[in-house]
């Protein structure tokens, strides 16, 4: 192999346990050696060597509406990053409340390193990787996330741009129909940054404005929409960051006769573009880059981890703005 690659037989050693910097172009042609020769180097071998298993934790757990269209691109993101860079991923799909928990995860030195995903404002699960000394990035960020590596969505710019969707198509009475009520308690990012972004945008615009918080299933969509209507007799539009309850809205929509975008608009803030195409009509949304976001977070901690011993590099934290995608739920106001 190293004569194929034209390198030293210890500068392939170098590359495969990962124990000391090789060039890109080196690496490359080592890598193609490799694949010629049908290589594959033994993952425990190498790790006894390099004292790196080249596995990572993905911390997600399984929010309460499950895991659904747009939580697989985080995942998936983050698998193929992975897999770039040569590591392997593990999915953790429950919380990790203490440190007992966490030793059954990394498990004697297994992983090197974790991704945390489902951020909260105070996350306690910070406090124990730091405590434990565990290498990680998050996918999301703490109210104050000092020097940790994050990628997140500007869900508050995400807000503003779609009441500013909204009141360029002439409504001024705009609901937001935003995640359940314990998201909001426990302080998880996006429901907290998403409804401070939406208040704010609506006063800045001098519209009406109402939200609600919803519990992620399709009933409880359909109640919350009666709710806000019974409330806000003049509402012309809904924003909803909740992929789930959107469906009870549109059935309630349709228990009235009303018709979308006709009688009344709809705007989502956060689904993936494949869930909006599988809506009648199909949705307007601010899409969030869910595949970056998993890839981002996989490549920091990467990163990281390859600058041990040494001097580290300076903190990647990176906002990552959502898309407007124009479908067919939102068009100009008609009064009732």
């Amino acid at each position: 192999m190293a004569r194929r690659a034209n390198v030293a037989l210890s500068t392939v050693s170098y590359a495969i346990n990962g124990t000391r910097a090789i060039s890109a172009p080196t690496r490359r042609r080592i890598q193609k050696a490799m694949e010629e020769l049908g290589y594959e180097p033994n993952a425990i071998a190498r790790g006894l060597v390099s004292k790196r298993t080249r596995i990572i934790a993905l911390l997600f757990p399984t929010p309460e509406r499950g895991m659904g269209v747009t939580e697989m691109e985080f995942v998936t993101g983050a698998a193929e990053a992975a897999l770039e860079r040569d590591h392997h991923l593990v999915l953790w799909p429950t919380e990790l409340r203490n440190l007992r928990q966490l030793d059954r995860l990394t498990g004697q030195g297994l992983v090197d390193g974790a991704v945390v995903m489902e951020v909260r404002l105070d996350d306690e699960r910070v406090d124990l990787l730091r405590q434990a000394g565990l290498p990680f990035s998050m996918i999301g960020r703490t109210s104050e996330p000092g020097s940790i590596n994050y990628a997140d969505i500007d869900f508050e710019q995400g807000a503003r741009d779609a009441v500013a969707h909204l009141t360029a198509l002439g409504h001024r009475s705009i609901g937001f129909l935003n995640h359940s009520p314990s998201a909001f308690t426990v302080g998880y990012g996006p429901t907290v940054r998403a409804a401070d972004g939406f208040r704010r945008a609506a006063m800045d615009a001098g519209v009406e404005h109402f939200e609600r918080l919803c519990g992620d299933n399709v009933a409880a969509g359909r109640a919350a929409f009666h709710e806000l209507r019974a409330m806000a007799l003049n509402l012309t539009a809904l924003v909803v960051m909740n992929d789930h309850a959107i469906v009870g809205v549109m059935d309630a929509l349709d228990e009235i006769g009303w018709r979308v975008p006709d009688d009344f608009s709809l705007v989502s803030i956060g689904s993936s573009t494949r869930v909006s195409e599988m809506m009648r009509p199909r949705l307007t949304t601010l899409e969030p880059q869910s595949s970056e976001l998993g890839r981002l977070g996989v490549h920091m901690l990467i990163d990281e981890l390859e600058f041990r011993g040494a001097e580290p590099p300076a903190p990647t934290q990176v906002l990552l703005p959502c898309r407007l995608v124009e479908g067919r739920s939102s068009g100009p106001v008609r009064q009732h």
